[in-house]
């Protein structure tokens, strides 16, 4: 059995890697399209300010891992898939012949069309050359502009502000991380960040980009014009699958797939950032581009392809991020269920923000801020599920009992 993998970012690599160990006497080409080792995107801000050395990012560290393995390993881009003869055509001209292909392939930052955005000192924070890139130029007192307060974007900028940087993030949204939290906590966490010496403008958007006093010149459409010498870009990203033009698999936000990651052709799955599959919440198909969701994709997708696959019962919208030191988190349907029932808790003095959603006697999502004991708690009881009757009324009134809640449900279950 010949089996390709589109993509060496942890999806890629935990299929690489389960495929080698379940079906021992099979091909694994592994098609990575960076120059570096397989690194982890999630290491880099702690490579951009010395926490780690780059050799930290990498996904595995022994020497020749992949060929103790046996795994072939190939640096170039795929360019195209010819479904009918089973190959897939790179960038180097070569051609590879696949039994079973695996899209793992990822995703690429979005530039937006804004004037200026061509010129130096310019940056995503993707991949680990966009990190040399910015950690040549940030540092102490340097101005800095960041585009973007999502998920990523957040990441980023906690690696600025504790480089030191004089850091202003400018986020189209009313609020930050508008994808992961509600009003009250994308509010707390601005003003956590106004709090730690970071200028936040919320519902605001660059409109173009000029050169003033030897600096860029960041102009926002709430009539500030920001002085930088660096802007970081970090405004969405969209998965790679341009190479996939032609071969017959649907593509909606992602490569849609099914309970077993396989595509709408048959001999092509896909997993990661790139697939849109099953959301245990829902029972729809949404792309979740989280690494842990990577790596369980991962895994699955290689099962499914050697004919050792179970059901997949979907992935949990799930979101938990650092920021200069105050913890969040989202899980499931953080933004509630249409006719459900919502519990809040919320201390603004102490930064600390605790969000239910039901569903009848049934957690089904939460929001956190400030606190890190009930993560798993909550995760448990969003997954599992576990009926809180009797409970649940206690914790409309009082939502940080969730642990109490959790014991005393699975005794009695």
């Amino acid at each position: 059995m010949q089996y390709v993998i589109v993509g060496a970012g942890p999806s890629g690599v935990t299929a690489a890697e389960t495929l080698r160990k379940t079906d021992p006497e099979s091909t694994v080409t592994l098609v990575d399209g960076e120059v570096e080792p397989p690194y982890g995107r999630m290491a880099i801000p702690y490579f951009l300010i010395g926490k780690v050395p780059e050799e930290g990012t990498y996904l595995r560290k022994g020497d020749n891992h992949f060929e103790n393995l046996g795994i072939n390993r190939v640096q170039a881009h795929a360019e195209s898939v010819d479904t009918a003869a089973n190959t897939l055509t790179l960038d180097n001209g070569e051609t590879l012949n696949y039994d079973k292909l695996l899209v793992a392939s990822g995703s690429h930052p979005v530039k937006p069309p804004i004037e200026g955005l061509e010129r130096p000192n310019i940056h995503h924070c993707w991949t680990l050359e966009d990190a040399r890139n910015i950690a040549n130029i940030t540092g102490e007192g340097v101005d800095v502009v960041l585009m973007g307060a999502g998920f990523i974007g957040c990441i980023i900028m906690e690696a600025l502000a504790l480089s030191g940087a004089n850091l202003t993030v400018v986020e189209a949204g009313d609020r930050m991380v508008p994808r992961m939290m509600d009003q009250n906590a994308g509010n707390m966490i601005k003003n956590w960040c106004l709090e730690k010496g970071v200028n936040v403008l919320t519902s605001a958007r660059v409109d173009s980009v000029d050169e003033a006093d030897g600096k860029l010149a960041v102009n926002v459409d709430t009539g500030d014009v920001i002085k930088a010498d660096l802007i970081v870009v970090a405004t969405g990203v969209r998965p790679n699958t341009d190479f996939l033009d032609g071969s017959g698999v649907e593509i909606e936000d992602g490569i849609l797939v099914d309970n077993n990651l396989r595509s709408s052709v048959d001999n092509i799955f896909a997993a990661g950032d790139v697939a849109q599959g099953p959301d245990y919440s829902t029972g729809e198909k949404a792309v979740h581009a989280v690494q842990p969701t990577g790596v369980e994709h991962g895994r699955i997708a290689a099962l499914s392809m050697a004919e050792k696959g179970i059901d997949y019962r979907g992935s949990l919208n799930m979101n938990v991020l650092d920021t200069l030191g105050l913890i969040s988190c989202s899980f499931g349907l953080w933004q509630g269920r249409e006719g459900g029932e919502s519990a809040r808790q919320i201390d603004e003095k102490n930064y600390r923000y605790t969000l239910l959603n039901f569903d009848g006697d049934y957690l089904v999502g939460a929001v956190m801020v400030g606190r890190t004991d009930q993560m798993g708690v909550l995760r448990g009881l969003i997954m599992t599920p576990v009926n809180l009757r009797g409970w649940k009324e206690r914790l409309m009134a009082d939502p940080n009992r969730v642990v109490e809640a959790y014991i005393d449900c699975a005794r009695s279950s």
